[in-house]
């Protein structure tokens, strides 16, 4: 009976979650060290969906399978007054940056952005022939 709010649930969890990954990538655009201080450009990720939400016996439904890091190179950048830029070799004076490219990121977000808002008019549509229903038994 509820199968319906229970799928519309699950994507509006997943995309959420999508979000907030998107929103991380787009914060960690300049970020050319890591959590050690270390020099090494930020690793775009990215939300592997699959089918079947988490506790969901019949199948319906989508969750987060898995969040990856995009294998893609960084970006090189020439900047020889950065602190984090090649002191020496083929790549002096370029500057690892991360993989994030905004573009792509913000047509992700907007992509995500529908997909929330679709599933909240299911959820909302789903809601309405409930209570129609309801109404009819009443």
């Amino acid at each position: 009976m509820f199968g319906s709010f229970d799928t519309s649930t699950s994507a509006l969890s997943a995309y959420r979650v999508r979000m907030d990954i998107i929103a991380g990538n787009m914060a960690n655009l300049h970020t050319t060290r890591n959590a050690a201080g270390q020099s090494e450009p930020y690793q775009r990720r990215v939300a592997l969906f699959a089918a079947g939400a988490a506790g969901s016996p019949d199948g319906r439904g989508v969750r987060i399978d898995r969040i990856v890091n995009d294998p893609s190179p960084p970006r090189l950048v020439h900047d020889p007054g950065h602190p984090d830029a090649q002191r020496e070799g083929p790549d002096a004076g370029y500057v690892y940056y991360p993989n994030v490219n905004p573009v792509v990121e913000m047509v992700d977000m907007i992509a995500a952005t529908r997909a929330y808002e679709a599933n909240v008019t299911a959820f909302e549509a789903a809601k309405t022939i409930m209570g129609s229903a309801l109404r009819l038994i009443a």
